[in-house]
């Protein structure tokens, strides 16, 4: 028989439909045809659980060991008959791995290791093989387990997984080289901000108790007529020293006077004495100023006044004083300009507060804006405050005057005690703080604040102090709205022109809108429309235009009115046959329905305000809804050199708006118009300017003369600085002082 057709027990060609060869089959050959090697699995990351141990069988039961077989032995199917394929065995159940415990948080579960092929192939048990169930134990070793079951959710979980560690590890593009001359790609450098964060609104400004304002005016008119009543006197008292030096400056002999320094100081001692009886109030004020902590003139004359008779005491004692004639004269000059500086204030106050109590709700007040004075309506309740609020020149005095104070008594030390000159300390001190404390000192706020006051009470206008007119003028602007230029009475109908509609609507629509967009129209559409009768519209829907004009709707319909430019930007056709320069247009639904003819008058009392301003250079904002009225408008009707700021349409608005907000009162005003308006504004700015230059100049004054006094008492020059001398310098300081508290009331 051919070796072909022999057949043994242990032929596997029975389990498949691939004849058998005649070649031997190693176990590498049939692990390699039976799914690959171990080492390729474990390559493509097939891991399978790991076996538990199978309990060794006992001794008797134990399989023998496989014995080789030669090919000769193997039995081969007949000639012309398939191979019959042999049946196999059914694989045994898997066991269910018993459940895993939690691995304890100390130790960590160490994995076990995967079978080797090596290890296999060192197996005693495998070198011969006895029976065929043995053979299929090593391919059960040698080929893969069976995967286990896995969920869609867990399956999914890890794709994702694996593709987002893929992502991140792994750049999308690879990088590009650069060239040698290419320039380095830019990088997004701009870094995106949040919207800004709302501003905090500031604190509102404390308002003390506010007084009845008629009592305040009577307590200051009081203050005034005292300090009036008595200031004659005083000069008078001031003036005869004075007098008396200046005739025996020029050589005029006095009896009872020339010649005799007893009599001469008992003199000076007395007028001094009078002046400053009279002149009490000074002494008051500066007492009051300075216990809150403001050094200001009042107290540096007040203080000059004390050490002259303090030095007339000195010569009366018949010390070793230096035989020269005592200031005093100087001192009572100091008191006597002091006094009318407090007069002046108090009558400034009186006119103030006179104005402001007749109406405790004024019919405006005038405050401070972001964008400059505005004209709103409100009450009184804070003006007290503001008014009695310190001036800028004290405030500038208790900062500079401090400093003369402590060098006239450092300077007095220096030139006398220093000199071993004791006795002429008063002296010397009595010069140089007669020289320091300039007779315009008080004079600067007193006098101007006076003329102000009284110039504003006769235009119906009070200003609140210093803070009030310092507040209102600090960026030379104002807010002009429509009845600001064109007060009632300059805005006329010339007249009307209906197109396929009834006169009462297009009036009724006309008034309408003029209302609800707040114009100075409507005053006259108000009158047209009482006269025909008619009624107002609701209008919803209220738009303004940059182009001039409104739009809105009444009664579902669209309504349009504005300028002739404003109605062609809309596509409303109008008539070749009309040119009004200020002109209203009516349409409904994009049909012209009418058109109003309307004349604008110019005011004497708006164009002399508008000049007022422009010599001031205070800027006025033009916030009219008028869409006639605009910068071309006023250039036609008042003077060519008119020059406002025209904002834009939504600026306009909002400024238009803040005159119905209600501020904190800076000033008031009582009558209608823009010339009271003007007239406080820039009364206001000419004032404190005033004021601030008159208070440099002064505390130059007083630094100038403090330096000079003492160089020329240091060096015994009291020939040269005689009080006669003395007065007349500090008068020269006062005179520019003078002229510029003057100016500021004149405009």
């Amino acid at each position: 028989m051919d070796p072909k057709d022999k057949k043994t027990q242990y032929s596997l060609e029975n389990a498949t439909d691939v004849p058998a060869s005649h070649e031997d089959y190693s176990l590498e050959e049939i692990l390699a045809e039976f799914g690959g090697s171990l080492e390729q699995m474990l390559l493509k990351g097939a891991k399978t659980p790991p076996e538990e141990d199978a309990p060794p069988l006992p001794p008797d039961q134990a399989q023998p060991p496989l014995q080789p077989v030669s090919p000769e032995a193997r039995s081969l199917p007949p000639e012309g008959k398939p191979p019959e394929p042999e049946p196999v065995p059914p694989p045994p159940p898997e066991e269910t791995p018993p459940p895993k415990e939690p691995p304890l948080p100390e130790e960590e579960a160490t994995p076990e290791e995967e079978p080797r092929l090596e290890d296999i192939l060192a197996d005693p048990s495998l070198k011969e093989p006895s029976t065929p169930t043995i053979e299929m134990d090593i391919l059960d070793m040698a080929l893969p387990k069976a995967p286990r079951p896995v969920s869609l959710e867990d399956m999914v979980g890890s794709t994702v997984s694996s593709v987002i560690e893929e992502t991140a590890a792994e750049p999308l593009l690879p990088p590009r080289r650069r060239g040698l001359f290419s320039r380095k790609p830019l990088e997004e450098t701009e870094q995106l901000y949040g919207p800004p964060e709302p501003q905090p609104e500031p604190d509102p400004e404390p308002i003390g108790p506010e007084p009845e304002l008629f009592r305040e005016a009577a307590e200051c008119r009081a203050d005034f007529h005292r300090r009036r009543r008595v200031l004659p006197a005083a000069a008078i008292a001031a003036l005869v020293p004075t007098a008396l030096l200046a005739l025996e400056r020029f050589g005029v002999a006095v009896p009872g006077w020339s010649g005799d320094p007893r009599r001469q100081t008992y003199l000076l001692l007395a007028c001094l004495a009078v002046t400053a009886l009279l002149c009490r109030h000074v002494f008051v004020k500066a007492a009051k100023l300075l216990a809150r902590g403001r050094c200001t003139g009042e107290l540096l004359i007040s203080l000059s006044a004390l050490v002259s008779a303090a030095d007339c005491v000195c010569r009366l004692m018949e010390t070793q004083r230096t035989d020269t004639m005592p200031y005093a004269a100087v001192s009572c000059l100091g008191l006597v300009f002091a006094l009318w500086a407090c007069a002046r204030e108090s009558g400034g106050m009186y006119d103030t507060f006179r104005s402001a109590s007749l109406d405790d709700d004024p019919p405006y007040l005038v405050t401070d804006t972001p964008q400059g004075a505005c004209k709103q309506r409100g009450a009184v309740h804070g003006f007290y405050t503001a008014a009695v609020r310190d001036s800028g020149a004290v405030l500038w005095q208790a900062a500079f005057l401090p400093l003369v104070l402590a060098a006239s008594a450092v300077f007095a030390g220096l030139s006398s005690l220093g000199q071993s000159r004791g006795d002429d300390f008063f002296l010397n001190w009595s010069a140089i703080l007669a020289a320091g404390a300039a007779f315009s000192l008080p004079l600067g706020w007193g006098l101007a604040y006076g003329n102000l006051a009284r110039h504003l009470q006769k235009a119906g206008c009070a200003v609140a102090g210093w803070s009030g007119a310092e507040r209102i003028s600090r960026r030379r602007k104002m807010i002009l709205t429509d009845a600001d230029l064109f007060p009632p009475g300059t805005i006329q109908l010339g007249g009307v022109k209906v197109f396929g509609e009834t006169l009462p609507a297009a009036i009724s629509y006309a008034a309408s809108m003029a209302r609800a967009a707040g114009s100075g129209l409507e005053r006259l559409f108000d009158e047209l429309l009482r006269s025909e009768l008619g009624s107002y519209e609701e209008v919803s829907g209220f738009a303004f235009y940059e182009e001039g004009g409104w739009s809105g709707i009444i009664r579902g319909e669209s309504i349009l009115m504005g300028t002739a430019s404003f109605m062609r930007k809309m596509d409303v056709r109008l008539p070749g046959d009309i040119n009004l320069k200020t002109g209203l247009f009516l349409s409904v639904d994009r049909h012209l329905i009418a058109v109003f003819a309307v004349k604008y008058s110019a005011s004497e009392n708006v164009d002399f305000a508008l000049r007022m301003m422009a010599r001031s250079r205070v800027c006025p904002i033009l916030a009219a809804r008028d869409p006639n009225i605009v910068p071309e408008l006023l250039r036609r009707k008042f003077h060519k050199g008119v020059k406002v700021e025209f904002p834009s349409l939504t600026v306009r608005v909002a400024l238009s708006e803040a005159e119905k907000d209600r501020g904190l009162p800076r000033a008031l005003i009582f009558r209608e118009g823009l010339l009271p308006y003007a007239e406080t504004v820039v009364g206001s700015r000419r004032m404190c300017r005033a004021v601030r230059r008159s208070a440099v100049f002064s505390l130059l004054g007083s630094a100038a003369g403090t330096l000079l006094a003492f160089y020329l008492v240091f060096l015994q020059q009291y020939a040269l600085l005689t009080p006669l001398a003395l007065e007349l310098f500090l008068l020269l300081w006062t005179l520019p002082v003078l002229l510029m508290v003057d100016w500021a009331g004149r405009y």
